[in-house]
């Protein structure tokens, strides 16, 4: 199973995706060395902070496991807009531990390693710009 992984650091992001088996079994807010995933991130710890499985439900730290649940929520984290004070909703959530039904997995730096994350990943530290002017390309050459 692929992994889409997104890792963040001061508000940027970078998507990869991991076939790794390691990451099986962990459970959002644990913290492992990058170089798990990839060789390149050796020097960085990273932390479990959610995940989706292939439903698009959200993964909750409440329920213990990788079993779905459906939670009685009020308006914070998954639940962001309430018609009315005291209003609650039940919601489908997807465990605390990443199985072979997660999808997304959201990581997020702890520790900087020695190379730096736009060095890592080149290919997303381009400018907006620079991607348009790509995909204009691209259209005109596919027409």
């Amino acid at each position: 199973m692929v992994f889409k992984i997104n890792l963040s650091e001061k508000g940027k992001t970078y998507h990869f995706e991991s076939d790794s088996e390691f990451l099986i079994g962990k459970k959002i807010g644990e913290k492992f060395r990058g170089n798990e995933l990839l060789p390149e991130l050796s020097s960085y710890e990273l932390e479990i902070k959610g995940t989706s499985d292939i439903a698009g439900l959200p993964g909750s730290e409440q329920i213990e496991g990788p079993a779905l649940a459906r939670l009685l929520l009020k308006k914070g984290k998954f639940l962001r807009r309430v018609p009315h004070k005291g209003f609650r909703r039940k919601k489908s959530v997807r465990g605390n531990e990443i199985s072979l039904s997660i999808s997304q997995i959201n990581l997020s730096v702890v520790k900087k390693g020695t190379k730096a994350l736009e060095e890592i990943f080149p290919e997303q530290n381009k400018k907006k710009e620079e991607n348009k002017q790509e995909i204009k390309k691209e259209i005109s050459e596919a027409i």
